[in-house]
């Protein structure tokens, strides 16, 4: 795949495809999932399924540094910064093929040697892109982001394979933080890129009602039912 030709409708499309066939896309209409900013949602995307096959993941990478070409101005990103876990691997890909310098940041410095959030080297005074699987409600962003500005970088780009779009406080969040996000694929792109050939009628339909009002289908099955109301955590990155 070219990174310079790709219209942002083929990225989305083409991710989602993507996603689509490795089954990281999973509903389930008994059990709900509980995602980590503590809403309840009838499917989970699980990002980290493409770092299982050769074919995936290059492709995944291939479509990530289409997104910087047509987003971002030649030159302009300086390092790559995984968050952990798993946008270690992704971010270490996208280095390798832009041929960029990579770091990857903790949730949390590690209490031991060093402690330090920012491991790799150093990023005091260069621009980085902060790279992550997916994103709920982008607090675990805005905290990457503050730990690599701590250690001296800057830090304005975030790019994501998947973004969830519904939730409430994430776009607000992200903006007062100064971070502008960068998704390969959304909901629309998940839904216009199935064609009966991975959901199931019922499971699209599970779909769409949930993305009619996320936070009532929350609230319906024992997620979050207001920004600042939190539940138990259990499974995915925000």
């Amino acid at each position: 795949m070219s990174a310079g030709k790709t219209a942002p409708d083929a990225i989305g499309e083409a991710t989602a495809r993507l996603l689509l066939e490795a089954g990281a896309v999973q509903v389930s209409r008994g059990q709900p999932f509980v995602l980590a900013a503590g809403w309840a949602s009838p499917v989970y995307v699980d990002c980290r399924l493409l770092i299982g096959q050769p074919s995936w993941r290059q492709t995944a990478t291939a479509l990530a540094a289409a997104a910087i070409a047509q987003r971002l101005a030649p030159g302009r990103i300086e390092a790559i910064a995984g968050a952990e876990t798993a946008g270690i691997a992704f971010a270490a890909w996208l280095a390798d093929r832009l041929e960029l310098p990579l770091r990857y940041v903790r949730k949390r410095p590690l209490g031991i040697g060093h402690n330090a959030q920012v491991e790799g080297g150093p990023v005091d005074g260069l621009e980085v892109l902060l790279m992550d699987d997916l994103t709920t409600d982008a607090a675990s962003k805005v905290a990457f982001a503050r730990g690599l500005r701590a250690a001296g970088a800057t830090v304005t780009q975030v790019l994501t394979i998947f973004y969830h779009q519904v939730f409430p406080g994430a776009a607000e969040r992200l903006a007062q933080d100064g971070l502008t996000l960068h998704a390969l694929a959304g909901w629309d792109d998940v839904l216009r890129a199935d064609r009966g050939e991975w959901l199931a009628a019922e499971d699209r339909r599970e779909i769409e009602r949930f993305l009619a009002d996320p936070i009532a289908w929350s609230t319906r099955h024992g997620g979050r039912s207001a920004p600042g109301a939190r539940q138990p955590v259990r499974r995915e990155s925000s």
